[in-house]
């Protein structure tokens, strides 16, 4: 039953990878942002209502931020890209990164009230330079440390294939065998869990979270500037970290299909007597495409 999930995993993440590289999953896109547009418009109604003191309207605009959340996270992101890489180059189990996933979306809800709260009161900033300096500098400032993160995993990856670090082909070509570090022929195979899984570390967590909540998202600027201007502002904080769950589960979802999807690359692998090489490649090769998509989110300035 396990072989079967990750083989659909490895399957439907090829699969995606292969639409999106042709251009196919635009379509996506577009409908994210008509929904985005939808829910935004939806919420200037809804505030309206919430000011007036209708019974309701609080839950009717966290409801309708969770969705603008989803929705944003369902279209192209540097968090999904950053993400959902690095659970494909890497060894990490699925609950770590899920609650990095988390973490990350509340730390840019937390990034987006920091800076129109504080920009507003204590530098009396305007919603044009708001807006400006979170669509562009800190938008700009958090592509830079996505890319950062992608070529230290280039880096890691090079390094650990030189070194051979990596398990054995003559051992069993369970992922979780390799990724416990376990002896399975009397003798070691690999670096620990510790070693190898990332993310047990620290410092891999915060580049993750750091590099994710750097930019603020667009549409709780928008809110937070509106729910100040309104006096409302306790409802739009809130509504911030609704739009941040809402788009830390799309993340988590991406981080499942990463997780699974390498567990199918490294279980077929391990059939085919090929897994050796394999775990270094695969967080070379996904860091490298890390950090090539965030270079090509630069030069667009997005």
């Amino acid at each position: 039953m396990r072989r079967t999930l990750l083989t659909l995993a490895l399957l439907l993440a090829a699969g995606l990878l292969l639409l999106w590289a042709l251009g196919g999953l635009d379509g996506v896109a577009g409908l994210a942002r008509d929904a985005q547009r939808a829910a935004q418009n939806a919420m200037a109604g809804t505030l309206r209502a919430l000011r007036a003191g209708e019974a309701g309207a609080l839950a009717a605009l966290l409801a309708l931020a969770f969705g603008y959340g989803v929705a944003h996270a369902a279209g192209p992101g540097h968090g999904k890209m950053l993400i959902g890489g690095y659970g494909a180059a890497t060894l990490v189990r699925l609950v770590p990164l899920a609650v990095i996933a988390l973490a990350a979306g509340l730390a840019q809800a937390t990034t987006a009230v920091l800076l129109v709260h504080g920009g507003i009161a204590v530098f009396d900033w305007t919603r044009a330079e708001l807006t400006t300096l979170g669509e562009g500098a800190l938008t700009q400032a958090s592509t830079a440390a996505i890319g950062l993160v992608g070529l230290w995993l280039v880096f890691r990856g090079a390094r650990r294939l030189l070194r051979g670090s990596v398990p054995s082909p003559g051992c069993a070509a369970s992922p979780q065998v390799h990724a416990e570090g376990a002896e399975c022929c009397g003798h070691r195979h690999g670096p620990s869990a510790a070693e190898v899984a990332a993310l047990t570390g620290w410092r891999d967590a915060a580049m993750l979270v750091g590099a994710i909540a750097l930019r603020p998202c667009t549409g709780a600027v928008f809110l937070l500037i509106l729910t100040w201007r309104m006096e409302i502002p306790v409802a739009g904080i809130l509504g911030t970290y609704a739009m941040g769950l809402g788009t830390a589960i799309i993340t988590a979802g991406v981080a499942a299909l990463a997780v699974t999807a390498r567990d199918g690359a490294l279980l077929w692998s391990g059939r085919f007597g090929t897994i050796r090489g394999l775990a270094p490649l695969l967080e070379l090769g996904f860091g490298l495409l890390v950090a090539l998509l965030a270079l090509q989110a630069l030069r667009a300035g997005l």
